[in-house]
């Protein structure tokens, strides 16, 4: 790829990112996290400064810029269900911009674009630790993965809801049965979907709870039982995270003399294991509340049209559900809304007609 090319699309994002700060900070209640936001605008502000020059140096032409669908997706979650809807996934791609930037810097044939990537890596890990320090987390993000909370819960069931239940009713009406047969059967299927995904939510976030709980008890009797030894763990990783060897030792006596906070520190440094973003019951009931609605989409044309047309509107709505809820996993993927809408398409196309010639050929025998 051209470097002009590659420094168009960091300047997009870059541009794009500015934007996105300067929505949030709009519609933020809390002036405390207004200000980090207003801030951060400004930072990104001068990281456009320094692409422009580079693209000014070299000759180039400064490209046109307009907010990604991503960006504005995330300012409209924003203003509905305020910033801490969206922070944990801006907090991601806060981290990957680190791990980016220092690609670039790794690849970079001049010093100029080498430095630039270097100083902007710097200011991206700055912008995810105050990130993930506003919302109650600790410790380096761009080294882990940022979940998206509810929002994920509710993209996510939606998903399997629909994709789900569109094969099944595609699959009943491929085996020409009578029209009420499908309902009754999209409805039995919506239902058994949503309390299967909605368990298996709550299960799987609580099993996650119980481990981290474990894993939590066994480094709190170690400090109780090998200060010593835990003293100098504390020590290294201090010293790791850019402290001088006096100093880190310093610090960590410092931390034993706080059990609770040496505690919390090895715990979030050494086991990796943040708050989690949501309670096991709250996950359970948005995972199976948002597969039920995403459920119910196919079958909607046949509680309110005759047979005929009823088909072919349940394959237009729940194809274009399907482009929509695969943009919306964009947010998370970083994908382009396009390539990601696509992909769902496909699938969900792929997964009505599986289900359709299983029925007819169910119903040949």
């Amino acid at each position: 790829m051209p470097v002009e090319a590659v420094w168009s699309e960091y300047y997009l994002d870059e541009m794009d990112a500015a934007w996105l700060y300067r929505a949030l900070a709009r519609v933020e209640a809390n002036p405390q996290r207004r200000a980090i936001f207003d801030n951060l605008a400004k930072v990104e502000d001068e990281h456009v400064e320094r692409w422009r020059s580079l693209f000014h140096e070299h000759g180039g032409e400064v490209p046109s810029h307009s907010p990604s669908v991503r960006s504005r997706l995330l300012a409209a979650v924003a203003r509905l269900f305020g910033s801490g809807a969206v922070l944990p996934l801006i907090i991601a791609e806060e981290s990957r911009e680190v791990g980016s930037y220092l690609r670039l810097a790794r690849g970079a044939t001049d010093k100029r674009t080498h430095d630039t990537a270097v100083a902007i890596a710097t200011e991206s890990a700055e912008h995810a630790q105050h990130l993930s320090e506003s919302v109650g987390r600790q410790g380096e993000p761009w080294h882990g993965l940022a979940a998206g909370g509810y929002l994920r819960s509710v993209v996510y069931g939606f998903n399997d809801g629909l994709t789900a239940n569109f094969g099944l009713v595609a699959g009943v009406i491929g085996a020409s049965v009578e029209p009420h047969i499908v309902v009754v059967t999209g409805i039995a299927g919506a239902l058994a979907d949503a309390l299967s995904m909605g368990s298996s939510g709550y299960l799987a976030a609580k099993s996650e709870a119980e481990v981290a709980a474990r894993q939590v008890a066994i480094e709190r009797d170690e400090l109780r039982l090998m200060p010593d030894l835990e003293e100098k763990e504390l020590a290294l990783i201090l010293e790791a995270k850019g402290l001088a060897p006096d100093t880190a030792r310093e610090s960590a006596e410092m931390m034993m003399r706080d059990p609770q906070r040496a505690l919390q520190t090895k715990v979030q440094e050494e086991l990796g294991i943040q708050p989690p973003s949501v309670t096991p019951l709250a996950d359970g009931l948005v995972t199976g509340t948002a597969t039920a609605f995403g459920a119910v989409i196919p079958l909607l044309p046949f509680l309110m049209l005759p047979a005929g047309p009823a088909i072919w509107a349940s394959l237009t709505i729940s194809m274009l559900a399907h482009f929509a809820v695969g943009a919306a996993r964009s947010i998370f993927t970083g994908r382009g809304v396009w390539a990601s809408g696509r992909d769902m398409f496909v699938v969900g196309f792929g997964v009505a007609a599986a289900g359709y010639v299983i029925g007819a050929l169910v119903t040949k025998r």
